[in-house]
C-alpha cells in the first residue's frame, strides 16, 4: 500500500494521526479490540483510510502509554492483561493519586475546590446508562467520570505526575469494561464519589487519601474475581 500521506502537509499527517489515534484508543480501552490481539498496520490502514505515517505514529503513541505492546519481530498487539498486572497498576495508581490528591488539597484555592464540586455534581446528575441500554454506558457518563477523577488531582502543582495518573487511569478503564461485560457493577460509586468530594471541600488529606485507595482497590477486587473466572 502506497502511503498517500507523504503527499500531505504536515499538520494534515498530525490531524490524521491524532483522529486515528483516539479511535483506536478508545476501541482499546472498551476492549472492542481483544487484549493481546495483534494489530496489522495494513488492514488498520484500510479500515481508518488512512496511510502508514499516521498509523504508526498513532501505534506509537499507544505504546508509550501501554496500551499497545511492540515487539521488535512481531510488530503492535494490543498490550495483555491479567490478575498480576492489575495489580501492579492498582499499586502505581493509589501511590499517585495519594501524592496528587495530598498536593492538590494542600495547594488547591477557592476556584480548585470549585472546580471540583462542579465536577461531582455533573458526574452525579449525569446518567449511567443510556436509557433502555443497562449493559453500554453513557459516554457523556463517562466523561464526567474522567473529569471528576482528574479535578481531584488538577491543584497538584506536577503537570508530569497528572499525565500519568490519566494514562493510569486509561488502563484501569480496560479492566473495568471487562468487569462490565461480565456483569459487575459498583454499589457503592456514587457513595464513594461524594465521600471524596466532601473530604477535598473540608481539606482533610490524610481522609481523601484513605478513600481514593479504597476506591481504586474495591473496583480491582471486582474486577479481579472476574479474571480468576475467565481462567477456569
Amino acid at each position: 500500500m502506497p502511503d498517500s500521506s507523504l503527499d500531505q502537509p504536515e499538520g494534515a499527517k498530525e490531524t490524521l494521526a491524532s483522529h486515528v489515534y483516539d479511535r483506536l484508543r478508545q476501541d482499546i480501552i472498551s476492549v472492542v479490540i481483544e487484549p493481546g490481539e495483534k494489530l496489522h498496520i495494513r488492514s488498520l490502514c484500510e479500515r481508518f483510510d488512512v496511510g502508514l505515517s499516521p498509523m504508526r505514529e498513532a501505534l506509537s503513541r499507544l505504546s508509550t502509554e501501554g496500551l499497545v505492546a511492540q515487539s521488535d519481530h512481531r510488530g503492535f498487539a494490543v498490550a495483555p492483561m491479567g490478575e498480576q498486572d492489575l495489580v501492579d497498576l492498582t499499586r502505581a495508581r493509589c501511590w499517585l493519586n495519594e501524592l496528587a490528591i495530598r498536593k492538590s488539597i494542600a495547594r488547591g484555592d477557592a476556584a480548585w475546590e470549585e472546580q471540583v464540586v462542579l465536577a461531582f455534581h455533573r458526574l452525579s446528575r449525569t446518567p449511567r446508562f443510556e436509557p433502555g441500554q443497562e449493559q453500554e454506558r453513557s459516554p457523556k457518563w463517562e466523561i464526567a467520570h474522567r473529569n471528576f477523577h482528574s479535578s481531584l488531582i488538577s491543584a497538584s502543582g506536577s503537570e508530569r505526575i497528572q499525565q500519568y495518573c490519566e494514562h493510569l487511569f486509561d488502563s484501569s478503564e480496560r479492566y473495568r469494561h471487562v468487569g462490565r461485560k461480565a456483569g459487575v457493577k459498583g454499589a457503592n460509586r456514587d457513595k464513594e464519589h461524594r465521600a471524596l468530594m466532601e473530604a477535598v471541600v473540608a481539606r482533610d488529606a490524610d481522609e481523601a487519601a484513605r478513600l481514593i485507595t479504597a476506591h481504586f482497590e474495591r473496583t480491582a477486587e471486582l474486577v479481579r474475581q472476574v479474571l480468576r473466572e475467565l481462567k477456569r
